[in-house]
């Protein structure tokens, strides 16, 4: 009887162990199916007076953003804040599960700048946006999700689920943040730096690379 006791304390732990090594080691974007990426996809957004290469530039696989904060808006008949971004072109969204994947770095001093957001929505302008202040990111200005992100380089993986309606965020292949999304719109992935309203850098910086859409298979 002891045995037997004995055998099926062994078999739960063995269990229990074996359920956290496999969600320890599910990937953000398992049962997603990669959409290739083309360089028309890649639609970058820069204040409009200021030519591309003053304000963004690729090499060796890496896009380095960047922008200040007395900038003109990307469009002349725009009153939005100043940016330099990369707009995900030709893959708009209004249903099913989609993912954003890069690798980010920010360099310090890089402050009220948002890096990644999903652009469009049911009510305003936006379903997420996520920013850096100090070194953390923030959900819009408000909840920190994640802390000490200054000059290293950080996996991000940014999953809408439209139907289920729900965004959640991974970093470096942990859960960070999850939340409602803003209802369905014409939506679409976005990411370099953005100036916040208020309480911004002079100068505002950031860096990807490996950047990969995935939208899942029902």
């Amino acid at each position: 009887m002891d045995f037997s006791y004995k055998n099926v304390g062994f078999l739960v732990v063995f269990l229990i162990a074996a359920n956290i090594f496999l969600i320890c080691c599910a990937d953000p974007t398992d049962g997603f199916t990669n959409v290739p990426l083309t360089k028309e996809n890649f639609e970058i957004q820069r204040p409009y007076d200021i030519p591309l290469e003053e304000r963004y530039s690729f090499k060796n696989g890496t896009h380095r953003l960047w922008v200040y904060a007395d900038d003109k808006p990307h469009d002349p008949n725009s009153r939005t804040q100043p940016r330099t971004e990369v707009r995900i072109s030709g893959l708009d969204y209004s249903s099913g599960v989609w993912q954003f994947e890069g690798h980010a770095f920010v360099p310090n001093g890089t402050s009220g700048a948002t890096i990644v957001q999903i652009h469009g929505a049911s009510h305003g302008a936006t379903t997420i946006i996520l920013r850096i202040y100090n070194g953390d990111m923030r959900y819009y200005s408000g909840q920190v999700v994640a802390t000490d992100l200054y000059d290293k380089w950080f996996r991000v993986n940014l999953i809408h689920d439209v139907d289920g309606g729900k965004v959640t965020l991974f970093l470096d292949g942990i859960q960070k943040f999850q939340t409602k999304d803003q209802g369905p719109g014409d939506l679409y992935f976005k990411c370099g730096v953005y100036a916040a309203p208020a309480n911004i850098s002079y100068y505002m910086e950031a860096r990807w690379r490996g950047i990969k859409i995935y939208k899942k298979q029902c």
